[in-house]
C-alpha cells in the first residue's frame, strides 16, 4: 500500500492527494503496537465497522441464542426479574430475553452508535426495553435496583488500569440488590497467553477484508490487537488498535472478592462456534462466572433521627437580587415552609446556619454531619460567590449536598455552559457574545434576538425589553446592560419561540441519576404584546403579568423528545460535575428543534419552584423531594468511602 512510510514505527506522512484526504491515516508496519494503543480506544471502536469485523460472532443469532441459554441455566430467573446488561452493544442478549417472554429489562453501552441500533431493534420487535449511553464504570441507575446483571460478549477488561475494572464492579454492586447476581463473561487469560493468533486476516464480506496483529503488552498484562480494514476498491478504510486485560481464573476471583462479591463460581470455558470458523480473538475462549452481591444497608434503615445542618441566605444583609434588594415577606414564608417539611419527614435534627458573619467559623468549629446547602444567595448574599460556601467545605472537607464549587463557577457562565453543550453535539442556539470592554455597536445577526447578561441567574438583566426585533432596539437594550452591569459581559442570543421545557433531575451517576417529570411553561394566558420569556418580572414582580399569567404544566411529549432531553441532560450533569440535583432548560426553535438555554446546578429549592413543581408531577410531597435530595448526597458519600477502602494489589 504506497502510502504507507515503511517500517519506522511512526504515523505515516501520506502525500495529501483528494483520495487519501477521504480515507483515515494509516501506519505502516509497526514493531510496538502498545505504543500507539489510544488510552480510550473504546469511545471509538464501536461503530458499524465493529458490527462488520467481529460480526461473525456478534451478528450470529444461534451463538446469541446459545449464550442466553447458558446464562439461564446457571441463574434461574422470573419472567418479571430485573436484569441490566451492562456494555450491552446493540442489544443482542436483551433482544433474545425479551423474545423469551422476559419484561424488565435494560442495557447501558457507551457507543451511541450501538445503542440507537439496539432502540431500534427493539422497536422493530416490539419490545420494551430500556436502552441508555453510559460508561461502565459510572452508569445511570438505581441502588439495588437489579436482580441481575449481565456482562456477556467478553466485555470487560477494556480500561488501562486495572482500578477502573475494579470500579466498574463496585457500580454493578451499588445496582444489584442485596444478593443479586452478577454473570460474566470474560477472556481465559492464561489460554490466551498461549494460543493467541499473532497474525491473521479474513474476507469479512465480498468486497472488504481484514488484517490483524496481536501481541502482549510490555507488562504481559494485555493482548493489545491491530486491525486494518481495506476495501477492494476504496483501499484500507480502518487502522484501529484496541487491548484487552487477560485474566486467570485466580485473578478475576480476586477481584471480584475485592469488590465485595461472594460466592463466586466459575464454569466450565466456552468456545463459540462459527460458520466459516476463522480467527475469534479474544471471542475464542471465555470463562464464565456468577457471584452474589453483598447485603446492603440503607440510609432509610438507620435508627434515630441523623444530624442535618441547613445553610441558608443571611435575611439581615442585603441581596441586589431580590425585588427591594431585602429579604421580603414572601422570603421568609418560603424558609418556613422548607422548615416544616424538614420537619414532616421526621428523619433529621436539623439545626439552621443563616447570618454569614459567623457562618465559616461556625462550620468549622463545629462540624456537622452533612448540609443541606440551600445558601444560593451566595455567601454574604453576593450571588457571584455562590460557590465560595461549597469551597470552604471542600477545604475543611466537610460534607454537604450539591454541587461544588467548580461547577458553580462554570455554570455561572451561559457562555461556557453553551461551548460545552456544542462540543457535545447537543443544539443551542445561535448567539454571540460582547467582551464588556467593546464598546463598539454590536448588532445581531439574527433577529429578532435575546439579549441577556453572560452571567447570573434569577433571570437578572432579562427583563421584556430583553427581546429585541430591530437593530436599534439591540443597541438600546445593550446599552442598558453596560449601564446596569457595566462589568459583565451580554449576549446576544437567537430568540426561541417554540415549546419551552424543564428537566429536572436528582441522584448521581453511577450510583442512581432519577429524571423528574419534564415541565413545560404555560404561556397562555400572558398578553399578545408581551414576549414569552421566563423574565425578571415572572420571579421577582407579584404585580406583573409576567407572575400572574404564566403557569407551569406536565409537559406531553413523544417519547423520542422526552429520551433525547433527559439523555441530552443526564450527559450534561456528569459533564459539567453536577451532583445530587439539577435543572436543565429547553426551548425548540420555530422548526420545532429543542436547544438548551441553561443549566442551574443547585436549582431554586423553594416550595413553588420548577423542581418541586416537577416532583409534584411525580407524586412526590416538598418533604420527599428534599429527602431525596439529601439521601442523593448521603448515597454518594457513602459509595466513595466505600471505594476508597478498596486496596489494589
Amino acid at each position: 500500500m504506497s502510502e504507507k512510510n515503511g517500517d519506522t514505527g511512526k504515523p505515516g506522512n501520506s502525500i495529501p492527494t483528494s483520495e487519501s484526504k477521504r480515507r483515515p491515516g494509516t501506519l505502516g508496519p509497526l514493531s510496538d503496537l502498545e505504543r500507539h494503543l489510544p488510552g480510550e480506544w473504546w469511545r471509538t471502536l464501536f461503530n458499524a465497522m465493529y458490527l462488520q469485523t467481529d460480526g461473525d460472532v456478534v451478528e450470529n443469532k444461534e451463538i446469541t441464542a446459545h449464550e442466553v441459554d447458558a446464562f439461564l441455566r446457571a441463574v434461574p430467573l422470573a419472567r418479571d426479574a430485573r436484569i441490566l446488561d451492562l456494555c450491552c452493544g446493540q442489544g443482542r442478549h436483551l433482544i433474545e430475553l425479551a423474545s423469551r417472554g422476559y419484561s424488565a429489562l435494560s442495557g447501558v453501552d457507551r457507543s451511541r452508535y450501538l445503542v440507537r441500533l439496539a432502540r431500534r431493534r427493539a422497536r422493530q420487535g416490539n419490545f420494551n426495553i430500556d436502552f441508555h449511553e453510559g460508561d461502565a464504570r459510572k452508569f445511570r441507575a438505581k441502588v439495588g435496583g437489579f436482580d441481575c446483571v449481565t456482562m456477556l460478549g467478553n466485555s470487560f477488561g477494556f480500561f488501562e488500569r486495572d482500578t477502573d475494572d475494579l470500579e466498574v464492579l463496585k457500580s454493578v454492586i451499588r445496582v444489584l440488590k442485596s444478593g443479586g447476581t452478577l454473570y460474566l463473561d470474560i477472556a481465559d487469560g492464561a489460554w490466551l497467553k498461549e494460543h493467541y493468533e499473532r497474525r491473521s486476516w479474513e474476507w469479512i464480506d465480498k468486497n472488504q477484508f481484514v488484517c490483524r496483529e496481536r501481541t502482549l503488552s510490555e507488562d504481559g498484562r494485555r493482548l493489545v490487537s491491530r486491525e486494518v480494514v481495506t476495501h477492494a476498491d476504496q483501499g484500507v478504510v480502518a487502522d484501529q488498535f484496541y487491548a484487552e486485560r487477560l485474566y486467570t481464573r485466580d485473578q478475576i476471583r480476586v477481584l471480584l472478592e475485592r469488590a465485595g462479591f461472594q460466592n463466586v463460581v466459575i464454569q466450565e470455558p466456552y468456545q463459540p462456534e462459527t460458520d466459516h470458523k476463522e480467527d475469534l480473538g479474544m471471542m475464542g475462549r471465555r470463562l464464565i462466572l456468577s457471584a452474589k452481591a453483598p447485603e446492603r444497608v440503607s440510609v432509610k434503615q438507620r435508627s434515630g433521627p441523623r444530624p442535618l445542618t441547613v445553610l441558608l441566605g443571611d435575611p439581615r444583609r442585603p441581596d441586589e437580587v431580590k425585588l427591594g434588594g431585602v429579604f421580603s415577606d414572601q422570603d421568609m414564608d418560603t424558609v418556613q415552609r422548607l422548615k416544616t417539611a424538614l420537619v414532616e419527614i421526621g428523619a433529621f435534627d436539623v439545626t439552621y446556619l443563616d447570618e454569614h458573619a459567623t457562618l465559616l467559623d461556625t462550620l468549622r468549629r463545629d462540624r456537622p454531619a452533612i448540609s443541606l446547602n440551600l445558601c444560593d444567595e451566595g455567601f454574604m448574599n453576593d450571588a457571584f460567590k455562590e460557590l465560595h460556601v461549597p469551597a470552604f467545605m471542600e477545604a475543611f472537607d466537610l460534607r454537604y449536598t450539591g454541587a461544588g464549587p467548580a461547577c458553580l463557577g462554570l455554570c455561572y457562565d451561559k457562555g461556557l455552559v453553551r461551548a460545552i453543550a456544542e462540543s457535545m453535539d447537543i443544539p443551542v442556539p445561535l448567539e454571540t457574545y460582547i467582551n464588556p470592554d467593546d464598546r463598539t455597536a454590536t448588532i445581531p445577526s439574527v433577529l429578532p434576538a435575546m439579549i441577556k447578561p453572560a452571567t447570573g441567574d434569577s433571570s437578572i438583566g432579562i427583563t421584556q425589553d430583553a427581546v429585541v426585533h430591530t437593530p436599534e432596539e439591540a443597541l438600546r437594550y445593550v446599552g442598558k446592560l453596560r449601564e446596569t452591569m457595566p462589568e459583565r459581559a451580554i449576549l446576544v442570543q437567537e430568540y426561541l419561540t417554540d415549546d419551552e421545557c424543564t428537566v429536572g433531575l436528582i441522584g448521581n451517576p453511577g450510583i442512581r441519576l432519577d429524571a423528574l417529570p419534564i415541565l413545560m411553561v404555560d404561556y397562555s394566558k400572558l398578553p399578545a404584546d408581551l414576549p414569552k420569556i421566563l423574565s425578571y418580572e415572572s420571579k421577582w414582580q407579584p404585580d406583573s403579568p409576567y407572575w400572574t399569567e404564566i403557569g407551569y404544566k406536565e409537559a406531553l411529549l413523544p417519547d423520542n423528545t422526552r429520551r433525547d432531553l433527559v439523555d441530552r441532560s443526564m450527559r450534561l450533569f456528569e459533564r459539567l460535575g453536577c451532583r445530587d440535583y439539577a435543572r436543565f432548560d429547553f426551548r425548540a426553535d420555530a422548526n420545532g428543534e429543542m436547544k438548551l438555554l441553561e443549566v442551574n446546578p443547585n436549582p431554586g429549592w423553594c416550595w413553588d419552584g420548577k423542581m418541586n413543581l416537577m416532583a409534584g408531577f411525580a407524586g412526590m410531597t416538598y418533604s420527599e423531594m428534599l429527602l431525596d435530595i439529601i439521601e442523593a448526597a448521603e448515597a454518594r458519600y457513602a459509595a466513595a468511602d466505600s471505594l476508597a477502602q478498596v486496596t489494589v494489589v
